[in-house]
């Protein structure tokens, strides 16, 4: 489709303005219109013939077992020929796949690929690494683990392997299984030191009772756990051997939820604590780890931020009841709104809940806005002030937000996912804990592959990564191209961060354009923003003027969505823009805010012919949005293209009406 009508001379915006081209990004990807081919092919050419030299000199002595003639034998001809009609046939399908890498797709969590990874990631792959150990995997291991210390830094946490407490991290297929981690290890702290109490190890001063043990603070459970580590490598081997099975014989990992808490009619099972914004991993991992869905609680929020009031009462009622809590999620970039919890508050809340008694562990799931933590991180490491951060923005960062951030540093750990904000290849997502040795208490036996108890050395320790991870096998092509990411691009501010910089700010040019949609349709639909973004997501509410139906409002948003989605029948050309939809549930929204989003779109607050409200959701992740180079805003285009789908679907309401 042609873009005049979107070029320069429809003066962008002043949000749309932004900072001069940045020449630095161009280097980074393939491209929307493949500009970078020529890279591409030579990094991949390249280091495709430095992999056959490499297998040609292992042992080159060795003669080749295919010979040249192979190749003109019939069976091998039928075989090549089979093999290039079904490549082909693959390609020709692949067309139809979401054109991800264009400025005109809106729609979902993910955009090009960043060119360091994708190369990488390709030259890792005939390798074949399975990051289960140094084993199978003697390269990217070490490469996943220093991932996880890159992670760590952005995020404030501890991360020089000298230090005792420092962070530890790894890469999963994606936020969900990183999430599943999370939990894992919470349980684990939380039911280690009721276990030394009901194995008798007297010697290491424990808690009076389970109660107090399970409500340990983390880093109490981790100095007993060192103690008891210290005491037992103190003992005599058979000695050593009797009470590391009579304590292993008490834990939660041996005896299963329902024997562990059977054992200690004290505890009643625990529960998990997120807002209703959580993603539904959190409901999948309840019930995996055996909880059940009745042990997560979901809390009210407030524009669709955890309500920090709502958890302090829910934790004054927990600790009134005696009823423990696992673990209290934070949102860092909702994957429905793009909204930020406010970490700090959530971090004040178990303060004071510590004195009631009554502590838990507190995760980030960071799987979208993780890579955000950028643009709040200096050079070396430090904290960037909220005026630094803001430097060049029209509002980013909300004073909430930036304090948000700048918690992080004091959570258990969090979910970052490099597939998404970090533009690389799925799956890639990663679980970072705030202190190492906890995960110890996760650690598995499995003798052909792990080979020695715990050495004291940091990177020797997790070159066995199987043992702490939830899979048995994984790709090391995607720590590879994760590390070399954050080599070529360092996760600060002046590096990595230019890109979260360019997203963000395509976000405020795109809610500014529609603030102005907004007051040009004012004749023909409402439109509002229901929720100020936080990151680079940003919803949209619409509603044709004169509607008070629920339904037929609803239905109006449904008929724009069909001309915004993929259609696999029709040729992806045909389409203008890509964009997504989702809905906001009254009863997860709160009376408050959806009495002012119904109000402000006209709808009728009474109806209860629906329990949501669908709005256009749209993510601003492509760095070209706002094409400098070309005096292209497709921003501008998209609110064009938006107009002109308004029109006609009012102009086919109009005659149904009458």
């Amino acid at each position: 489709m042609a873009t005049s009508a979107f070029r320069a001379g429809d003066p962008p915006t002043s949000a749309d303005a932004g900072a001069a081209h940045d020449y630095a990004l161009d280097a980074c990807f393939l491209g929307p219109y493949g500009e970078n081919d020529t890279l591409l092919e030579k990094l991949v050419v390249e280091f495709l013939r430095d992999h056959v030299y490499w297998r040609r000199n292992f042992h080159p002595e060795d003669p080749p077992p295919i010979a040249t003639a192979a190749a003109r034998q019939p069976d091998y001809l039928d075989f090549e020929a089979r093999m290039r009609r079904e490549l082909h046939q693959l390609s020709a399908a692949l067309k139809k796949s979401v054109p991800f890498h264009s400025p005109r797709y809106l729609g979902h969590m993910v955009s090009d690929l960043l060119l360091p990874g994708l190369a990488a990631q390709m030259l890792t792959l005939p390798y074949n690494p399975n990051n289960v150990s140094e084993d199978a995997a003697p390269v990217t291991v070490d490469l996943e683990v220093q991932v996880g210390l890159q992670l760590a830094r952005m995020l404030g946490y501890p991360h020089d392997p000298r230090e005792p407490a420092c962070a530890f991290g790894h890469l999963t297929s994606g936020g969900t299984v990183a999430n599943y981690q999370a939990l894992r290890l919470a349980l684990a702290l939380k039911a280690f030191p009721v276990a030394l109490r009901a194995a008798g190890v007297g010697e290491l001063d424990l808690p009076p009772d389970d109660w107090s043990a399970f409500n340990l603070p983390r880093e109490a459970t981790i100095a007993l756990l060192q103690r008891w580590q210290d005491w037992l490598a103190a003992q005599p081997a058979a000695r050593r051997a009797d009470w590391q099975a009579r304590v292993e014989a008490q834990r939660v990992e041996q005896l299963g939820l329902h024997g562990f808490f059977a054992a200690h009619p004290q505890l009643r099972e625990p529960c998990v604590l997120a807002p209703v914004t959580a993603h539904y991993s959190w409901s999948k991992g309840v019930k995996l780890l055996g909880l059940g869905r009745d042990q997560l609680e979901l809390l009210p929020t407030r524009g669709m931020r955890l309500d920090a009031g709502a958890l302090e009462d829910a934790l004054q009622r927990h600790a009134r009841e005696r009823r423990p809590v696992l673990l209290a999620v934070a949102v860092l970039g909702g994957t429905e709104y793009g909204t930020v919890d406010p970490v700090d508050a959530l971090l004040a809340a178990r303060a004071r809940s510590r004195g009631r008694g009554l502590d838990f562990c507190v995760h980030v799931d960071a799987a979208w806005g993780g890579y955000l933590a950028t643009l709040f991180r200096a050079e070396d490491g430090s904290l960037r002030t909220r005026a630094e951060v803001g430097d060049g923005f029209a509002r980013f960062p909300a004073p909430e937000v930036h304090a948000a951030f700048a918690a992080l540093a004091d959570t258990d750990s969090v979910t970052v996912d490099p597939h998404k904000l970090g533009y690389l290849p799925y799956g890639a997502g990663a679980f970072i804990c705030r202190d190492h040795r906890a995960m110890a208490l996760l650690a598995e036996r499995a003798d052909y592959v792990f080979h020695s108890d715990a050495p004291p050395d940091y990177l020797a320790r997790y070159r066995s990564l199987g043992q702490f991870i939830p899979e048995g096998s994984k790709s090391g092509a995607s720590a590879a191209a994760v590390y070399v990411t954050h080599k070529v691009l360092p996760l600060d501010h002046r590096h990595f961060g230019r890109l979260p910089r360019a997203t963000v700010r395509a976000a405020e040019a795109f809610q500014a354009r529609a603030l102005q949609f907004a007051g040009e349709q004012a004749g023909q639909v409402r439109l509002i923003v229901p929720f100020a973004p936080d990151s680079n997501l940003v919803c949209v509410a619409l509603n044709p003027c004169g509607n008070r139906s629920l339904a037929a409002a609803n239905a109006f948003v449904g008929a724009l969505h069909d001309s915004l989605r993929c259609d696999p029948q029709q040729p992806l050309q045909l389409k203008e823009f890509f964009g997504s939809v989702t809905s906001l549930r009254f009863d997860l929204l709160g009376a408050a805010d959806a009495a002012r989003i119904l109000d402000a779109l006209g709808l009728d607050t009474g109806a209860a012919e629906e329990d949501r409200l669908v709005i256009l959701r749209h993510t601003l992740m492509n760095p070209y949005l706002i094409d400098t180079q070309n005096g292209i805003s497709y921003i501008a285009g998209y609110f064009e293209f938006l107009a002109r789908q308004i029109q006609a679907l009012l102009a086919r309401r109009a005659p149904a009406a009458a």
